[in-house]
């Protein structure tokens, strides 16, 4: 007789002899987590985006990229989040690479973090008193003598890159904070022994080893970034330089009452994305020659 079929067989060792223990079971909640939050989510809005209200099959997509004012928005969203990502990163690494050697690194990361505990419109509401005409940049600088006219940062591009750099900084802080302190210390002191100056071991040793951790680091960022919408309304002008493509799909579901081409903005939007990171990654793989890729250093 199987061991399935013997009713003497205890029900844990049954669905264990069907690949079903207790760590597979754990996963459950994960997975129906994961279809009911994503997946359907995506399929329903994929389906919609192809049920216009009017038109063809493809009639959501066609007057998105016949119309300036929609697929413009691509290009301003891209101006956006590809700078932010490169100077979160920019500001991370040497950042990151300082702290990891500090005794208090515990206190120093936690106050480098405090901008994600606040969320992007509660910085945003503090950036408008701060960096308004009357705010205390402004006060500060005309007080030095520095300016005799408030510099505008509010209300254009400039407004809304601060704040996504403020509140992605620390999101991209700890990435690569966590990648570098991954890798072995005894590479780096190996390389010092041999006589390797600081420049030679970041480029040499450091660098390639946290490559792969600096391009999921970059993807991930660029996808937070790519996705803003209250620094994009609050800070900067939602009509003009800073219409980013998530404002169009806003206007288009709460505006217009149109769901179906709201999906499709949020289509072509997911899909920018996935392009970029498939980039990033494509390149990545290009470039790094480590270990893990099997090259030689």
């Amino acid at each position: 007789m199987s061991v399935a079929a013997s009713p003497s067989i205890p029900l844990k060792q049954r669905l264990a002899a069907r690949g079903l223990d207790g760590l597979t079971l754990l996963v459950l909640p994960a997975v129906l987590f994961l279809l009911a939050l994503f997946v359907y989510p995506f399929f329903y809005g994929l389906v919609l985006s192809f049920e216009p209200k009017a038109g063809g099959v493809f009639a959501n997509y066609q007057r998105f990229f016949a119309d300036p004012f929609l697929y413009g928005t691509i290009a301003t969203t891209l101006w956006l989040a590809l700078p932010v990502t490169v100077a979160t990163l920019a500001l991370a690494i040497p950042i990151a690479f300082r702290v990891r050697l500090m005794k208090n690194q515990r206190l120093l990361t936690t106050i480098l973090v405090i901008p994600i505990t606040l969320g992007t419109v509660l910085v945003a509401e503090g950036l408008l008193n701060y960096l308004g005409p009357q705010g205390w940049f402004n006060r500060t600088l005309m007080t030095l003598g520095i300016i005799s006219t408030p510099v505008k940062l509010l209300h254009n591009y400039w407004g809304v890159m601060l704040s996504l750099v403020i509140t992605g900084f620390p999101f991209t802080f700890l990435l690569t904070l966590s990648y570098l302190s991954g890798i072995d210390p005894a590479l780096e002191n190996a390389g010092a022994t041999l006589g390797a100056g600081p420049w030679e071991r970041f480029k040499h040793i450091l660098f390639p080893l946290l490559l792969p951790g600096l391009a999921i680091t970059f993807c991930l960022s660029f996808v937070q970034a790519f996705s803003v919408f209250p620094s994009a309304v609050l800070l900067g002008a939602p009509s003009g330089p800073t219409r980013v493509i998530s404002i169009a799909a806003y206007q288009a579901a709460f505006e217009e009452y149109d769901y179906s081409m709201a999906s499709a903005v949020a289509m072509i939007m997911g899909m920018v994305q996935l392009g970029i990171v498939v980039l990033v990654l494509a390149v990545r793989g290009l470039l790094y020659r480590g270990p893990a890729g099997g090259g030689k250093g």
